[in-house]
């Protein structure tokens, strides 16, 4: 890995404190300092993961410095409102009250600082009846009516891992409203609240689905759709070798080429968009694709606009020709890792550092949000502040 400093970002000279959490929390954290935002990262001191680990591998805290912080002691809880009143974005991710309780809350530190954009990432939001009620991405999934969707119509719904409540419904519809309300602020000279919630941003990831039924192109229920796994031209096969092949030859052009390859007739598969025709012709495709490996597949299907891939494993991936070219991965040999998106023509994103344990870089953190080295090597010495 290349130890050049990064190119300046977008977001340099952005100011953004964030309150140590997980899961879309720390990813919005990391897109903002991927893109140049000056992140400082708070953990409490003699914080443990819950998830396990090594922390100096979690990517999701990388390109940016962190202070541990003692936040039950007076000491603690002046310091931190010091920092949010020197910040341009606070972004926190604990249940409704807690930051209020600790006197953290946005009424508190906006009347301190009028232009702070103040960033709450919860499950449920910070109103409603669950508001206060624990959950997890695949319980905001749930109520969104997107799980109900994934999956064969015969089994119960598998949760698609964590992307879509957590990040894609949490920490991307997170970035796009600080963004937002950092274009608004450039006008009006004023920050403002964002209550962004996983239920929230799953549901706008609906929107597609919610269209089409109203249109009367989608199916009440699992099964019998068109990108649920019903059709035999957009799902998974497995190959001899007990891996996958990914179709989705959607359009008529990549639909024939798929299925000449495959050694078919296209004139046998006519009128592919009808449902009627699609669990016989899979079972036939089905038992096509267990002759031969992935590897022959892969190869069979190489320069054709058939939209066949090969399912790769996140260590595959690594070394599949296309990312490499495209530099989709980042960071030394022994930790490669997705690159930040989306490219920038003049200001792109850059990985900036590997990521830090708790008080490491934090005393240059410190001085460059322009605190006295006096008052960090006091708060360092009383036990309040972690920071090396």
């Amino acid at each position: 890995m290349s130890h050049a400093r990064p190119p300046q970002g977008p977001l340099a000279g952005i100011r953004v404190l964030e309150f140590a959490g997980l899961g879309p929390t720390p990813f919005s954290a990391m897109l903002l300092a991927d893109f140049g935002a000056d992140v400082l990262r708070v953990e409490r001191i003699g914080h443990v993961s819950a998830a396990g680990g090594d922390e100096r591998h979690n990517y999701l805290n990388r390109s940016r410095h962190t202070i541990g912080l003692d936040l039950k002691s007076t000491q603690g809880l002046a310091l931190a409102r010091d920092l949010a009143s020197r910040a341009d974005v606070l972004i926190e991710g604990f249940r409704p009250g807690a930051m209020e309780r600790l006197g953290l809350g946005p009424d508190a530190l906006c009347v301190l600082n009028p232009s702070l954009i103040y960033a709450r990432m919860t499950g449920w939001g910070q109103t409603g009846p669950l508001a206060h009620t624990a959950g997890h991405d695949i319980n905001y999934l749930a109520l969104t009516g997107g799980l109900e969707l994934i999956g064969p119509p015969d089994r119960p719904p598998p949760p698609p891992l964590n992307f879509a409540a957590n990040f894609g419904g949490g920490g991307m519809v997170l970035v796009a409203g600080i963004l937002a309300a950092l274009v608004e602020r450039s006008t009006s000279g004023k920050g403002q609240v964002i209550d962004a919630a996983m239920i929230d941003g799953a549901s706008l990831l609906m929107t597609q689905v919610f269209a089409w039924t109203r249109m009367g192109i989608w199916r009440e229920g699992r099964g019998g759709n068109l990108l649920d796994g019903s059709a035999y031209f957009y799902r998974c096969y497995e190959t001899a070798d007990g891996r996958h092949m990914a179709v989705g030859a959607l359009e008529p052009q990549f639909h024939a080429l798929f299925v000449q390859a495959l050694g078919l007739d296209p004139a046998e598969f006519a009128d592919h968009l009808n449902p009627a025709h699609w669990e016989a012709r899979a079972a036939r495709i089905a038992a096509i694709f267990r002759t031969r490996t992935q590897a022959e597949w892969t190869r069979a299907f190489e320069g054709i606009d058939a939209c066949v891939t090969p399912v790769l494993s996140p260590q595959e991936a690594l070394s599949h020709p296309a990312n490499l070219a495209r530099g989709v991965h980042v960071g030394p040999p022994d930790a490669r890792q997705p690159a930040p998106a989306p490219r920038l023509s003049r200001t792109p994103g850059a990985m900036r550092s590997m990521p830090a344990l708790a008080g490491e870089g934090g005393i240059a953190a410190l001085e460059q949000w322009n605190f006295d080295n006096h008052a960090i090597r006091a708060l360092t010495e009383a036990g309040v502040l972690a920071a090396s």
